[in-house]
């Protein structure tokens, strides 16, 4: 292979995947090239194919999809039509993976350096010794602290951002010249997902190895890609330098995506005009029975609220400690003596990284987790009673959790989702059910009809619309937020804030809006709450907290967002 010649080709690449509707084109005649040390970032929405192109180019197409036509050429030598056995002895050496979920792809019963022996020894023969050895220094140079005891930890023993540098650690082992990255940062804070993306501009440049970055977020793909392209439906609508695309982008589609980024509008501002979710009015709301407010309390506080975990003892180990030969686990304080007013009608921004506390200290403020201490009251009334058994006194505080597909029950209809709570609460008789459910659904964008489909007939974004539906079926004044637009594309993460702003307007909605997301935060919120271990460390209006912040927490967090390249005046 000559020195000027792609390390990567890929011509006219067509995936298809055989359905009982007919044949589906992920891929729909994709072409480009890649050199040693380039980084290209591959950006589009869920189902335009991206990912699918990464599988098809390292030959993880299964039945019934497969590689239709089309070739791919790694340093001259076609993969396409290799036989399985020859395609195995490339995956890991030459060309290695790294996928979203590293959970989903490392083996929960192994430790990272079994797995990582396994990793070696399927492409040569190492002893036990030589496999630990550079087991450690995987982990190092992915800037892994500790390595010679994270090496025995197993997967659940590390935090998301730590798992993801193993997954990279385990694709950099045999120092491939293609990386394929597919959406490796989506499910990150920014602080992590900063500190992964400069240790992987640094390991290209330093391997010569060259990279393709699968993301629908194209904040990061500017920070760390050269080159962009562009994918809808399993084309390549526009492709070219990062910064020519992503400043004067040609192609309508692109436009749209840009357009619908929060950075891109002045906060408070309807994303994607003329697009998103219709304006269905929401029903009317009925009264609900409930305790008359306290006169003269404010709307929502926690007064000094905290949350100690403590580990349950098993038998023996409880034995143990009352024998006074085993020391109790220290306990987890996941929220220490917080105290927060929410205004009513207000939208207050709860931010920080994984482990600061935000999403348990909402969860204090929906009832489903009761505080060890401190108070929560919601109109001058507690939230959640008082004894060893802790129930949720309010129907008037609602949740909308990241993930819908885990939140809703997949064995029921989700017009019986939507319609539970209202009935046993109330709110709405059996007669009346069917055309309640329908007004909520069409009042957060969906079709009425897709009442009766299961939540795994619909999208991501459909089934957090459904989500929010069931949530406000209830009839809330104060809604918790818990990172509701996390992994989204940024259309229909757009649509789905478009949704929130409208409602809050509408329906007079108060938000406690959990996310690591800062831009969406400031175009959403007020006010901002910056959590860090446990503790508040800065509050204020959102347009302060973020042009001024004062604690050097929040000054990291905002120098760590990925932010777009300015198109030139």
């Amino acid at each position: 292979m000559s020195a000027g010649a792609p390390l990567l080709e890929v011509s006219d690449l067509t995936t298809q995947f055989f359905t009982r509707a007919g044949v589906v084109k992920a891929v729909d005649g994709v072409s480009f090239s890649l050199r040693r040390g380039e980084v290209m970032g591959l950006v589009g929405e869920s189902g335009s194919g991206k990912s699918v192109t990464g599988f098809s180019i390292i030959g993880l197409i299964d039945p019934p999809g497969r590689v239709a036509g089309g070739s791919v050429k790694l340093e001259g030598h076609e993969l396409v039509g290799l036989p399985p056995d020859q395609l195995r002895t490339l995956r890991g050496r030459v060309v290695s993976m790294v996928f979203q979920d590293p959970l989903m792809t490392l083996n929960p019963v192994l430790t990272i350096g079994e797995q990582i022996r396994l990793a070696l020894e399927a492409h040569q023969k190492v002893s036990a010794a030589e496999a630990r050895s550079r087991a450690i220094a995987g982990l190092a140079q992915v800037r892994i602290p500790r390595p010679e005891a994270t090496v025995d930890f197993y997967p659940h023993q590390l935090s998301g951002g730590m798992r993801q540098r193993v997954a990279i650690a385990i694709a950099l082992l045999h120092r491939p010249k293609l990386i394929i990255c597919d959406e490796p940062t989506t499910a990150l804070d920014v602080s992590i997902q900063a500190e992964i993306l400069a240790e992987m501009k640094e390991l290209v440049a330093e391997l010569g190895t060259a990279l393709i970055w699968i993301s629908h977020d194209l904040a990061t793909v500017a920070s760390i890609a050269q080159h962009v392209a562009v994918m809808r439906l399993g084309k390549i609508v526009e492709a070219g330098p990062t910064l020519d695309v992503l400043t004067r982008p040609q192609h309508a589609y692109t436009r749209a995506l840009l357009d619908a980024l929060p950075s891109r509008a002045k906060p408070g501002e309807f994303l994607l005009r003329g697009g998103g979710v219709p304006d269905a009015a929401p029903p009317a709301r009925r009264p609900v029975t409930a305790a008359a407010p306290v006169p003269g309390a404010p709307y929502f506080v926690a007064d000094r609220v905290s949350k100690r975990f403590e580990a349950r003892p098993g038998a023996l180990c409880g034995l143990g400690q009352k024998l006074g030969l085993v020391q109790p686990p220290p306990a987890v304080m996941a929220v220490d003596e917080v105290s927060l007013v929410v205004r009513r009608g207000e939208a207050l921004g709860l931010v920080g990284e994984s482990g600061s506390g935000k999403s348990t200290l909402g969860r204090m403020a929906a009832g489903i987790y009761a505080p060890s201490s401190g108070t929560v009251r919601f109109e001058g009334r507690p939230v959640m009673s008082a004894g060893a058994e802790p129930k949720k006194l309010t129907i008037r505080v609602q949740t909308i959790f990241q993930d819908p597909f885990a939140s809703l029950n997949p064995r029921m209809r989700v017009s019986d989702s939507i319609a539970e709570g209202p009935l046993a609460h109330g709110l709405v008789d059996k007669a009346g059910s069917a055309a309640y459910v329908r007004d909520w659904l069409a009042a957060v964008g969906l079709d009425p009809a897709f009442a009766e489909r299961y939540p795994h007939q619909f999208s991501g974004g459909q089934r957090q619309r459904v989500a929010i539906a069931r949530a406000l079926a209830m009839q809330p004044d104060l809604v918790v937020c818990d990172e509701p637009v996390a992994s989204l594309d940024v259309s229909i993460q757009a649509q789905i804030i478009n949704l929130l702003m409208r409602l809050r307007a509408e329906l007079g909605l108060t938000l406690i809006f959990i996310s690591h997301d800062l831009s969406v935060v400031r175009h959403l919120c007020d006010r901002v709450a910056v959590m860090y271990r446990g503790r508040i460390v800065e509050e204020g209006p959102a347009g302060q907290v973020y042009d001024n912040p004062q604690h050097d927490y929040t000054k990291r967090l905002l120098a760590a967002v990925p932010v777009l390249p300015e198109a030139a005046a």
